[in-house]
C-alpha cells in the first residue's frame, strides 16, 4: 500500500473512531470504500498509529467513570426520583463477546521468520494452526474442519489479543 492511500486510510479511520464506530466495522467500511482486502488485524495496526485517546474507548475506564462521579450521587436527597432512576441505568460499555468456546494456544518457540506461532480452535470446532509474522500480519495454516464463520473468526482474533496481551505483560 503506497503511503498516499495509507494516509487517506487512516484519515477514514480516525474520523470513523471519532463517530464511535468500532474497528470491526471500520475494517468492513475500509475494504468496501477503498476496494482493500484488510484484515482485522491489519486495520488494528493502523489504528494503533492514530493518535487517538484509546482510553475513552476501554470498557474498564468507562466503568470506572460512574465511581468518581458516585459522591454528586450522595447529594441528592433520599427518594429523590432521578437520584433512583440513576442507580438503576446499566452501564453503557460495549459487551465483550463469550470467548470461552475459542482456545487460543500460543507456542513456546515460535516458528521461523515469525513473531509469535500457536493452535486455534474456533467455535465452531475447527482447528488450525496460526501464526503472526514479523510485519503484524495474522495468517492460518492448516485448517482442519468447517471453514469458521465470520464472527468465530473475530472471536478467534480477539481472544489471540488477549492471550498475546498477557504474554507480553499489558
Amino acid at each position: 500500500m503506497d503511503k498516499i492511500l495509507e494516509n487517506e486510510i487512516k484519515t477514514f479511520m480516525a474520523a470513523k473512531l471519532a463517530e464511535g464506530v468500532q474497528l470491526s466495522e471500520i475494517q468492513s467500511l475500509v475494504n468496501a470504500e477503498f476496494k482493500q482486502n484488510m484484515t482485522y488485524m491489519d486495520v488494528r495496526i493502523l489504528a494503533s498509529e492514530l493518535e487517538v485517546d484509546w482510553k475513552k474507548f476501554d470498557p474498564e475506564k468507562k466503568a470506572e467513570a460512574p465511581a468518581e462521579a458516585a459522591p454528586a450521587q450522595e447529594a441528592a436527597a433520599p427518594g429523590d426520583a432521578a437520584a433512583e432512576e440513576e442507580d438503576t441505568a446499566p452501564a453503557a460499555a460495549p459487551e465483550m463477546p463469550d470467548l470461552s468456546d475459542t482456545k487460543i494456544e500460543v507456542s513456546k518457540i515460535a516458528r521461523p521468520g515469525m513473531m509469535f506461532s500457536g493452535s486455534a480452535t474456533f467455535a465452531n470446532g475447527a482447528t488450525a494452526e496460526w501464526f503472526l509474522d514479523n510485519m503484524g500480519r495474522l495468517g492460518l495454516d492448516n485448517l482442519q474442519g468447517e471453514n469458521p464463520s465470520e464472527e468465530d473468526v473475530r472471536k478467534f482474533q480477539m481472544a489471540l489479543q488477549l492471550e498475546l496481551r498477557k504474554l507480553m505483560g499489558r
